[in-house]
């Protein structure tokens, strides 16, 4: 396969399906729904919206601390500041090109704090894989506490919009690593050295405790910054637990999809709220509101990321 193919496969592919479900999502509403929708985005709570912005920065400190766990076995302790910057310039990087956010951030470490790039990236792979188990993990717990095909008010299109995510994500996790696999193994012995030296990395911390802390912490929050958002609009005010953390993995899985999320976030969200007794135009607007707010999150403080780099370190 060459590489210009594996290029648009992982790069555009992802763009073009996320721009193509924000065109399905608007066509599929009529001039009241979409009406409906902008009054529930125009009258939402925003204290619960900044609320849910808040827990998304504290998740995103916990992940620049807690990376330092990783590299300080291999004898490099960043600074902390390098590193929430460094995270955040990968996000945002993310919203455009799919995991190009994890190389733009091992190089950004590479070129402030002379860390050796295989190695920074390999403990950014360890990060990864953690993440998809946290995330299979959620997945098997929703559906072994909500069982959904139990719930008398739950329509076979949620089973089928969950079943659906969950194939394309495991798919699209098979695909990824058989790509990586084609390119690692084109890369010399030394490269694919250090990146196995920075995935290990985890075996040899010392403070694993710690870490795991902050791993259950970030996830914590990822949960959070999606519950307030409900006491912003009143159609999702009253939804328990269940409805919020079905909501919750459907759309981590969406975001592992296309870049940020983008088009498929609020439908994966709109689908399973859906199906709790709320309007499907209040359930969309939901969505939309969780993801434009994360988004512009980290629109603002990536770009200032970009820009107080090379100035915090400009004797480096």
């Amino acid at each position: 396969m060459k590489k210009t193919t594996i290029s648009f496969i992982k790069n555009v592919l992802p763009l073009f399906i996320g721009l193509f479900l924000i065109y399905y999502s608007y066509n599929n509403t009529s001039t009241v729904e979409r009406q409906e929708i902008y009054n529930s985005l125009k009258y939402a709570d925003y204290r619960y919206i900044l609320l849910s912005i808040f827990f998304a920065v504290l998740s995103h400190l916990s992940r620049s601390y807690r990376w330092k766990y990783l590299l300080n076995p291999m004898g490099y302790n960043i600074s902390f500041t390098n590193s929430i910057m460094a995270v955040l310039v990968g996000f945002l990087s993310n919203l455009s090109i799919p995991r190009s956010g994890e190389f733009l951030r091992a190089s950004t470490i590479t070129l402030y704090e002379k860390v050796p790039f295989e190695k920074c990236f390999g403990t950014i792979i360890t990060e990864r894989i953690i993440d998809v188990i946290i995330l299979l993990t959620c997945i098997l717990i929703g559906i072994s506490i909500f069982p959904f095909i139990e719930k008398p008010n739950i329509s076979f299109n949620a089973i089928s919009i969950i079943s659906f995510c969950s194939i394309v994500f495991i798919a699209y996790l098979i695909f990824k690593l058989f790509l990586e696999k084609m390119y690692i193994g084109n890369k010399i012995k030394k490269f694919i050295s250090g990146i196995k030296n920075g995935v290990l990395s985890i075996l040899h911390m010392p403070k694993k405790e710690k870490f795991i802390i902050h791993t259950l912490f970030i996830w914590t929050m990822y949960f959070l910054m999606l519950y307030v958002v409900k006491f912003s609009i009143p159609e999702t005010f009253s939804l328990e637990f269940e409805a919020i953390f079905s909501a919750f993995v459907a759309g981590a899985i969406a975001m592992s999809l296309t870049n940020g999320g983008i088009g498929v976030y609020p439908l994966a969200i709109a689908g399973v709220i859906s199906q709790y007794d709320v309007p499907y135009e209040s359930a969309l607007a939901f969505g939309w509101i969780v993801w434009t707010s994360q988004t512009i999150m980290i629109l603002i403080f990536g770009s200032l990321s970009f820009i107080f780099l090379p100035i915090l370190n400009k004797n480096k």
